[in-house]
């Protein structure tokens, strides 16, 4: 049984051959990334294959009675009036690639490519398309070949990805250009090195490959991984923080979140004690100082209301991406096509702004604590941290971090209510869910700064008050790792090769050593 930590699939893939196998129901997040990210190899489940030509040869059964089948004998959209003959089959399929093909710059990274390619040939496993058995083989060769496509990211409303996916439709007919091997070639050179056939599109076969939320699953699905492992770290440099204001413990009693059991909060509790342990804060948290200020004393709330927030997000997204959302929808065992509104994703839409929301908290409760601790009133050291009365320190550095936290206040602003009605009229509903997605991405990526810059205060007070031994464990590790990338600011100097140092330990993984939950 798949392990879930804060609604992802964490565990390894058991296989020394780093192969996933798709069944179209089984899929964790975990493994989404080994595909994306760790480059591993995938297969499709023989039952799964099995019915994915089940509901071809359904559809071509059901065509032949004379019923009416949108995007085989049918047109689509607007045009859902026009009948399409059998010999119009292939040239329609071609046709319709080609002008949905419609999406700008800029190109998705070769690992969201793999992403969005895994999530719609896992959702194509299912077996409600009756897409031929070739296209579904395609997306295993791209991905196993890593052939990837150049798929430009921006022009779906998210109602189906339409407009970018189709970009992938273009490779799989040996069309445009891809990325393999470190190069950008076209489709045909790549397909001929790697002696895969280009696929000769049949009915229905471009609208399962154009119509599903692929992009905006598979990218939201790195996107909650990653802003996951950021909680994990944030909650890390906290304990830190709490450790160099040598502040108060009794905020993190076991007892306090289990008369109000918020599991993010618990959650994220429990990691910092786990960092302190070993140190000499508990003992000094028993003295005459009460409570800190809100940013030190209410973050893992802060934290653990961001982990609540992405374990339901990411449980929705879990259900996309193992469930089907094509129109119309094949339903094998009652040998029925049935049109659907199943590309509609307003569910995790909107759950996946309200991680975006929950995680400016995160950013800003990061900035106020250091703010405290570049202030002598709260720690009893130079402001700014400086380590001699003539140094600035990082007194500037406050304009560069509330910068960013002013970005992410913006990008945190809902965006799934904008929309306008397209097609005619007949498409009068819509959620914007890629850019929801790309807006997350934008936000993590400013709050691993913030964060990394919550280090460099944690650190340097921690260096000023002499206090390296006295650290609990896991919060010596962190430190180490701090002081590996970046010395002790022992006078004034530029900040910015630190901060960009920061921010790469962060995003490259700080070793997490004591923290709970799989981070």
């Amino acid at each position: 049984m798949n392990e879930v930590i804060d609604g992802i699939g964490l565990e390894d893939t058991q296989s020394s051959e780093r192969l996933v196998t798709l069944d179209g129901n089984t899929l964790t997040i975990r493994e989404l990334e080994q595909i994306a990210l760790e480059g591993y190899r995938v297969e499709c489940s023989q039952h799964a294959l099995k019915r994915v030509e089940e509901a071809h040869v359904l559809i071509h059964e059901l065509a032949a009675e004379g019923i009416p089948i949108y995007g085989l004998n049918r047109g689509v959209g607007l045009n859902k009036d026009r009948t399409i003959t059998t010999e119009m089959y292939e040239q329609f399929n071609r046709n319709l690639i080609y002008s949905h093909s419609a999406a700008i710059a800029p190109a998705a990274s070769e690992q969201q490519v793999r992403a969005v390619l895994v999530a719609r040939l896992n959702s194509l496993l299912i077996g409600c398309t009756g897409v031929q058995p070739a296209v579904v083989r395609m997306y295993q060769d791209l991905l196993n070949a890593a052939i990837h496509p150049i798929i430009p990211l921006r022009g779906s409303v998210g109602a189906g990805d339409i407009s970018v996916l189709s970009h992938i439709g273009l490779t799989m007919m040996g069309e445009g250009n891809v990325n393999y091997k470190g190069q950008m070639m076209s489709a045909e050179m790549a397909f001929q090195a790697e002696g895969i056939t280009p696929v000769k599109l049949g009915p229905k076969d471009a609208l399962a490959i154009v119509s599903s939320n692929a992009l905006s699953a598979g990218t939201g699905a790195l996107a909650a991984a990653a802003a996951l492992k950021l909680l994990g770290t944030a909650d890390a440099i906290f304990a830190l923080s709490l450790e160099a204001l040598r502040g108060c413990m009794n905020p993190l009693d076991p007892a306090l979140f289990e008369v109000r059991p918020f599991e993010g909060a618990a959650a994220s509790a429990a990691n910092v004690r786990s960092y302190l342990q070993g140190g000499t804060l508990q003992q000094s948290s028993k003295n005459d100082k009460i409570q800190d200020p809100l940013s030190f004393r209410s973050a893992c709330h802060v934290h653990g209301a961001a982990r609540d927030a992405l374990a339901y997000a990411t449980r929705l997204l879990l259900i996309q991406l193992n469930g089907s959302d094509d129109n119309p929808c094949v339903l094998i065992d009652e040998r029925r096509v049935v049109p659907s509104s199943n590309f509609d994703v307003t569910s995790w839409t909107v759950a996946f702004e309200m991680v975006a929301i929950a995680l400016s908290h995160v950013s800003k409760i990061s900035c106020y604590r250091s703010l405290k601790l570049g202030t002598p009133s709260f720690t009893g050291l130079e402001r700014f941290l400086a380590p001699n009365p003539e140094s600035i320190a990082f007194g500037t550095l406050q304009k560069t971090y509330t910068s960013l936290d002013a970005e992410i206040r913006l990008l945190s602003n809902p965006v799934s209510a904008d929309y306008l009605s397209l097609a005619g009229d007949m498409e009068d509903h819509a959620n914007n869910t890629p850019l929801v997605i790309r807006k997350l991405e934008d936000i993590i990526d400013r709050l691993t700064y913030i964060i990394g810059m919550e280090a460099l205060h944690a650190a340097q007070a921690i260096d000023l008050r002499g206090i390296q031994a006295e650290l609990g464990i896991g919060s010596a590790a962190v430190y180490s790792q701090i002081r590996s990338a970046v010395p002790m600011l022992t006078e004034d100097r530029p900040l910015t090769p630190d901060i960009s140092a920061m921010y790469e330990l962060i995003r490259s993984g700080i070793q997490l050593r004591g923290g709970a939950n799989g981070e």
